[in-house]
C-alpha cells in the first residue's frame, strides 16, 4: 500500500511538473485532449464527386447517417448499426469552414491509390476472402492490439477519436483513448538504425516554427491494417504536420508513400477540436474469439453434406 501511494505521488508530481512547463510554452503548444470525430470517412463515398460539398449535401448525409451515429453501415439486416454506440461526432468534417466529403485530399477522387498488386493482395480485385487460415492473418484492430488515433497517420474511427497530446523536454507523446496506446516521438534526433520494426513504426519529430513535423517508418514485416483497405508495410513512409491554428483547433495533415502498395504519394487532412475527457477503453474480444472465428471460417469452406437418404417405407 505504501509503495502504491509513493508511485501515485510520483506520478502526480510528474504531471504537475508538465503542467507547469505547459503554462510557460508559447501558443504553438499542442498539449491537451483532442477529438477528430466526424461523419466523414478516410475515403470519399461514391455519392460525392468533389472534396468540398455544400451545406445541403452535408445535412442530407448527416440525416442519413444519424441513426447509426455517423457510421455508414450499408445493408444492415440484423440492425447492428442501430444497436451500437459509436463516437463519430455530430456531423461532417469541416476544414477551414469547408465541408469535406473525405479525409483524403489527394488524389482528387478521394480514394486510396492502391496498386494493382496491392488490390490483389488485399482481396479487392479479384475479390476474395482473406486471412482466416491463421492467427497472424487477422487484422490487429480486430484483436484489439493497436488504436487508430495513436498510429501514423493518426486517424479518427467509429469508436476511437480522442487523443491526448503531451509535450515534455525532447519528446511529444500521443496517447489514444482506445487501449491507451501511446506513441512516443523523440525530437531533434536521428532515427535509431537498430530499432526493431513494430506495429506502429518508429517516429521521430522536429519543430518547423509552430509546426510539429513527424516522420514515421520501420513498420513490422508483412501488412499492418490501419483502416479499411488502408495498410502499411515495411516500405511505408508517413509524414505528419500538426499546427495549432486557434485555441480550440489543431490543423493536421499527413502524406503516405509506399511504392509497393500505392501508385503515388497520397495526402489527407482534418482538424482536431477539444475533447472533454479521456476514459477507460478495455477490449479483448477479438483475441478471445479467435478460435471461433477460425473454426467458423473453416466450416464455411467445407462441401455441403450429402442429402440424407429418405426413410425406409414401412410395410
Amino acid at each position: 500500500m505504501v509503495r502504491g501511494r509513493l508511485i501515485g505521488l510520483a506520478a502526480a508530481g510528474l504531471f504537475v511538473g508538465l503542467a507547469a512547463q505547459a503554462a510557460t510554452r508559447p501558443s504553438t503548444s499542442l498539449e491537451g485532449l483532442w477529438n477528430g470525430a466526424s461523419f466523414t470517412e478516410l475515403e470519399r463515398p461514391d455519392e460525392f464527386k468533389t472534396l468540398v460539398i455544400t451545406e445541403a449535401q452535408a445535412r442530407a448525409r448527416e440525416k442519413k447517417l444519424g441513426p447509426t451515429g455517423g457510421v455508414d453501415v450499408g445493408k444492415d439486416e440484423l440492425g447492428q448499426g442501430t444497436s451500437e454506440f459509436p463516437e463519430s461526432g455530430t456531423g461532417m468534417l469541416r476544414v477551414g469552414g469547408q465541408v469535406r466529403s473525405s479525409v483524403i485530399v489527394d488524389p482528387s477522387d478521394g480514394k486510396l491509390p492502391l496498386s494493382k498488386a496491392a488490390r490483389a493482395q488485399l482481396g479487392i480485385e479479384p475479390k476474395r476472402r482473406r486471412g482466416y487460415d491463421n492467427v497472424e492473418a487477422r487484422p490487429q484492430d480486430e484483436r484489439c492490439l493497436t488504436a487508430d488515433p495513436a498510429g501514423a497517420p493518426t486517424l479518427p474511427s467509429a469508436d476511437a477519436n480522442v487523443v491526448q497530446i503531451v509535450e515534455a523536454p525532447g519528446y511529444v507523446v500521443l496517447v489514444a483513448e482506445r487501449y491507451h496506446d501511446a506513441r512516443i516521438i523523440p525530437l531533434d534526433r536521428p532515427r535509431d538504425p537498430h530499432a526493431p520494426p513494430s506495429w506502429a513504426g518508429d517516429s521521430v519529430g522536429h519543430w518547423e516554427g509552430g509546426v510539429l513535423v513527424v516522420e514515421t517508418a520501420n513498420f513490422r514485416p508483412g501488412l499492418t491494417k490501419r483502416q479499411d483497405n488502408f495498410y502499411v508495410s515495411p516500405r511505408t513512409r508517413v509524414v505528419e504536420r500538426f499546427r495549432r491554428i486557434a485555441s480550440d483547433r489543431i490543423h493536421y495533415e499527413f502524406s503516405v508513400t509506399d511504392p509497393d502498395l500505392f501508385t503515388q504519394t497520397w495526402r489527407g487532412e482534418y482538424e482536431f477540436a477539444p475533447a472533454s475527457a479521456i476514459f477507460e477503453y478495455a477490449c479483448h474480444e477479438g483475441n478471445y474469439s479467435l478460435v471461433s472465428i477460425l473454426e467458423a471460417a473453416r466450416l464455411g469452406r467445407q462441401d455441403e453434406p450429402p442429402p440424407e437418404p429418405p426413410p425406409a417405407a414401412t410395410p
